[in-house]
């Protein structure tokens, strides 16, 4: 079943059209990756599906159309956006951001702050720091962990390996395969880091100048030539 259903998609800024005609979905508790080169609209088509930009199309998150609803109305549907950047709140300290990504719940907030705690032990570690002494790495944590304190139906990820070394970037993709596993969230990644991002996915989609060229399982576009070459790297 299809929990995140895109029909015909065009965005952009202002007369600007970056998205054409894009079909795309990610099923309930699903992995998919979207890969790209920088301008392909990856980014955009996330702000899309999270009511960042205006849109035109078919957008529904399991059923409801989520079309021309504002950020806040998209996230209290089940959608949890973590940009590219990070986006954490960098004077507030490492529990002060989990909290605050509860703060539409009405209970179980604190204990869903010590699951991600115990998820990410670093976090625990440096639960009264600012979130801006952080390095980059668990910023990257922080900002995940506090878009799944929303307990959201769909996580996503704008670019989570971006400026992070090799072995904290393959540590955070085993960590969200492990959170896909064992709470079922379903995931929409978009990712350079294409090996990584194809290891943990279902399904994949590639994204040339705001057109989908190529889908189906990672596993089949894992052996792709064309994508190989450009994202693979043999």
């Amino acid at each position: 079943m299809a929990l995140l259903e895109i029909e015909g998609l065009t965005g952009g800024y202002g007369p600007v059209q970056v998205l054409h005609e894009l079909d795309l979905e990610v099923g309930d508790g699903e992995v998919v990756v979207v890969l790209g080169a920088n301008g392909a609209g990856k980014t955009t088509t996330l702000r899309a599906i999270s009511g960042m930009i205006s849109a035109k199309g078919r957008i529904t998150l399991g059923g409801t159309s989520i079309v021309g609803k504002s950020p806040e109305r998209v996230a209290r549907l089940g959608v949890a956006h973590v940009p590219q950047g990070r986006g954490t709140f960098t004077d507030l300290t490492v529990e002060e951001n989990l909290r605050l990504g509860g703060y539409a719940r009405k209970g179980g907030v604190a204990e869903d702050v010590q699951r991600w705690f115990t998820t990410f032990p670093r976090l625990e570690e440096r639960r009264t720091q600012q979130a801006g002494n952080l390095s980059g790495g668990e910023q990257q944590m922080l900002a995940i962990a506090r878009g799944l304190m929303s307990r959201p139906r769909l996580l996503l990820l704008d670019e989570p390996s971006l400026g992070l070394a090799p072995l904290i970037t393959q540590d955070l993709f085993q960590r969200l395969s492990a959170i896909n596993e064992e709470m079922g969230t379903a995931m929409l990644i978009v990712e350079q880091n294409a090996n990584l991002a194809l290891a943990i996915a279902k399904r994949a989609y590639v994204l040339e100048t705001g057109s989908i060229i190529s889908s189906g399982p990672a596993s089949e576009v894992q052996q792709d030539d064309a994508v190989r070459k450009a994202y693979l790297g043999y």
